[in-house]
């Protein structure tokens, strides 16, 4: 046997070695969990990766309540007071009757979201409530009925694309609307009413993807009940059916169940969808949290605020918090998506609109280190998070808690140096760096008063010099 044979069948061996250990960790047989182990490395799923800060909308028939009603304060989610006791649902049912946003401008809405640094939008089609924001012609319950008359999505998506942000349309499955509707399948008329219900599912999806061909995603919501659950088969087919109508189509871990009825993670525990989506109003601790899947952050200003709200409920976050929240999600490898919940009339309310331009100011100077930068891998230290970018070669440490000594400490890989490091207002200054035992770098600033979280730029350069006592330390 030549060496050439002897390498090819050592490779072959080899090759059903690894296949053999990644079925044998799928301990029950699927037809509908997983279809892919691994991250999804297109370039539509690249581009999503670079994002780094997005924008959510909730804005709908909730919006004209502003979570009270005949005086009370439902104390939850505004977008959820249809299903409060104390609101009768003929009286939600009619609100589409008062619908009038008469200062809805798409163009002012983008352009906030530009300023701010945003690099894409979800913004919701249909809620809960089952009401249209487009004029959908499988519905009679959508914008075009009441006074405002006109479709909402199709001037959001233009705005939105002149400024450069890509669309994602947030589709709820749940429908308090629909007749077909159920929340778990008992009966042969429940079956028969459900087949009825993801027929129009699929329509209007199939609707939204046609007449608005520049989206690039879909965010699903209300697929939590049984009735969708049982339902895995069915899921696993529109997903597919989908993507082969909208080629590079992104839909995350919410979307369907697998032959179980298991969601985000099938019954083996690998994860179903392009990202990750279990992270509502919640942010990983560490990286060994995401499974070194995509995923992001949905995030809002209170507490529980999605849609418009009269009373905030809870704390409402500060602009500094927000931004420490965006870059811990970078730094994790995530995306950092800020809910904004407009009022009825299209406006937004005072205080998002300040925190949109004190976060777009912030991000002006520092988005080098949001866009497009990951997971740098290093000793994880308190004065606040690090980014590296695609290439390697730029690293920058987000600064929110500066040491008494000035002195910040860095830890790098072994194979990592860092040659410069400045200011990122100020590139042509450079930081003094001093190396020390272990391997770790401190990086002297300045000792003076700083009034918002700023950016060290590092230069790296590949190095296969250890540190001294670098190699000591594994023992200690």
């Amino acid at each position: 046997m030549s060496k050439k044979t002897i390498a090819v069948f050592s490779l072959f061996i080899a090759s059903i070695f690894v296949i053999n250990n990644i079925h044998a960790q799928d301990t029950i047989a699927l037809q509908h969990g997983a279809h892919r182990i691994g991250r999804r490395e297109d370039t539509m799923m690249q581009r999503w990766r670079g994002y780094g800060l997005g924008q959510f909308i909730h804005f709908g028939l909730y919006s004209i309540l502003g979570g009270e009603y005949n005086g009370e304060t439902y104390n939850g989610a505004s977008e959820w007071i249809r299903s409060w006791n104390k609101l009768p649902k003929n009286v939600y049912d009619s609100l589409y009757k008062q619908f009038n946003p008469t200062k809805f401008n798409p163009d002012e809405w983008a352009a906030m979201a530009k300023q701010m640094g945003v690099k894409y939008v979800t913004i919701t089609t249909r809620h809960h409530d089952g009401f249209c924001l487009w004029p959908s012609k499988y519905s009679d319950y959508t914008i075009v009925k009441t006074p405002y008359k006109k479709d909402m999505i199709g001037p959001l998506v233009k705005a939105y694309n002149k400024q450069g942000i890509d669309v994602y349309l947030y589709y709820s499955i749940l429908d308090w609307h629909s007749k077909d509707w159920r929340d778990d399948i008992k009966t042969e008329d429940d079956s028969i009413a459900f087949a009825r219900f993801k027929v129009f599912v699929k329509n209007q999806l199939t609707e939204l993807l046609t007449d608005y061909p520049t989206t690039k995603g879909l965010w699903f919501d209300g697929t939590w009940d049984k009735s969708w659950k049982k339902n895995g088969a069915f899921t696993d087919s529109l997903e597919q059916y989908l993507k082969q109508l909208h080629p590079g189509l992104i839909i995350g871990s919410r979307f369907r169940a697998d032959d179980l009825g298991k969601r985000h993670f099938d019954s083996n525990g690998r994860l179903m969808g392009d990202y990750e989506q279990g992270w509502e109003r919640k942010i990983p601790e560490n990286f060994a949290a995401t499974h070194d899947n995509d995923w992001d952050c949905v995030m809002t200003f209170g507490e529980n605020g999605w849609g418009y709200q009269k009373k905030w409920l809870g704390h409402w976050k500060t602009t500094d918090e927000l931004i420490e929240m965006l870059t811990k999600c970078v730094s994790l490898d995530g995306n950092f998506v800020l809910n904004f919940g407009p009022k009825s009339d299209g406006t937004f309310r005072n205080e998002e609109v300040e925190a949109a331009k004190q976060i777009g100011d912030w991000m002006k100077i520092n988005s080098a280190a949001i866009y497009n930068t990951r997971y740098t891998g290093w000793e994880k230290q308190d004065w606040g998070y690090s980014t590296i970018s695609k290439a390697g070669k730029q690293a920058y440490l987000i600064i929110f808690n500066i040491p008494v000594s000035g002195k910040i400490r860095v830890h790098t890989k072994p194979n990592q140096d860092i040659n410069k490091a400045s200011f990122i207002t100020d590139t042509n200054i450079s930081l003094p760096i001093e190396s020390v035992d272990y391997g770790y770098k401190l990086i002297s600033v300045p000792q003076q008063v700083y009034k918002t979280p700023f950016v060290i730029e590092l230069n790296i350069e590949q190095s296969k010099q250890k540190m001294k006592g670098q190699e000591e330390n594994k023992h200690v």
